[in-house]
């Protein structure tokens, strides 16, 4: 008997890589959601015995659709499939009903095992190979970000013990004058502080930046339990501590999904290592066009939020949309 599943996520890019992952043998009847509402409207339609379901999600979140099915007792097996990795994240899914919780990028082994582990699987006369998902370059570029953001949003999670809210990261093309203006904003603003770090490899290179509101520094101290005054000295040290996590982590997140390694150069304060204008360097016309992923980490009940920006210049995306085409294809 074939089995209804559903996939709901808001990336094309994942959900071509859960229909990747499924047993190709197995006998399902696969769909597809782009968000939570549509997830559900499928699931009592009766196209979702099965659910693998995305947690960061426009309109409805994973969250708030696990509590739907449980509130409505809607008839779905869940299995969550999350770029949030939070230890916390975990916690809260399975209190909310779900039967296993999967990291994003799928690994189809893990998958099936799961699915043998809770009986599943059921019969193997299937034919899953014809299943194909359209993929938007950007949306790409956005599940990439996706998966480093909740890479990076785990350690912040466990540097600080609290919960990172994740949001889903904005990604865009962005001309040089619109960039220049956004970046002046940074430096024109009394109120923010900033970190910079640069990489290059694999004929890939850009800056991060990490932009704080200094309102979030007495948060930041006291969950990274600092003693003493908060002074100019000791923002600094709050700042690049949380620096090098993000920026690091983010980047390697980046990296290991593209199969690269990227060189990093030492994290400078905006404003007193270099001046925001010094972030384009080199030649104009590398940041012509540039690829702008902005990702806002928030820590819930807490009054620490930051923005990460990743901008990579206009003559690295023959080389990113390479190794991207690896990844969708």
């Amino acid at each position: 008997m074939t089995t209804p599943v559903l996939i709901c996520d808001d990336s094309g890019l994942a959900r071509k890589q859960m229909a990747r992952a499924l047993p190709q043998d197995w006998d399902v009847n696969v769909s597809f959601a782009d968000n939570g509402i549509e997830g559900l409207s499928a699931i009592k339609d009766g196209k979702g015995e099965i659910l693998f379901l995305d947690l960061n999600m426009p309109e409805m979140d994973g969250y708030q659709v696990l509590e739907a099915i449980r509130s409505q007792d809607l008839p779905t097996m869940v299995i969550v499939v999350s770029g949030d990795i939070q230890p916390e994240a975990h916690k809260r899914v399975m209190q909310l009903g779900a039967l296993a919780f999967i990291k994003k990028p799928v690994d189809s082994a893990q998958l099936e095992e799961i699915l043998n582990q809770y009986g599943i699987r059921g019969e193997s006369k299937g034919d899953l190979s014809g299943i194909d998902v359209e993929v938007d370059i950007l949306d790409s570029y956005r599940e990439v970000a996706n998966v480093a953001m909740g890479r990076a949003g785990d350690l912040l999670a466990r540097l600080l013990d609290a919960f990172v809210v994740l949001p889903i990261p904005n990604v865009n093309m962005i001309e040089i004058n619109d960039l220049r203006m956004a970046l002046d904003q940074v430096a024109d603003n009394d109120t923010l502080s900033a970190v910079c770090q640069g990489f290059i490899g694999a004929g890939i290179a850009g800056e991060a930046l990490l932009i704080f509101n200094e309102s979030s520094f007495s948060d930041i101290a006291e969950l990274m339990k600092y003693k003493g005054e908060i002074d100019e000295s000791a923002q600094l040290e709050l700042l690049m501590d949380i620096a090098s996590i993000l920026l690091g982590a983010c980047l390697k997140g980046i990296a290991d999904q593209l199969d690269i390694a990227f060189s990093q150069g030492h994290p400078m304060v905006v404003g007193r290592h270099v001046k925001v204008r010094d972030l384009l360097k080199g030649n104009a016309s590398q940041w012509k066009e540039t690829l702008a992923i902005e990702i806002a980490y928030r820590i819930e009940n807490r009054k620490i939020n930051c923005d990460l920006l990743l901008l990579f210049t206009e003559d690295s995306l023959p080389s990113l949309n390479q190794r991207l085409s690896y990844i969708v294809d």
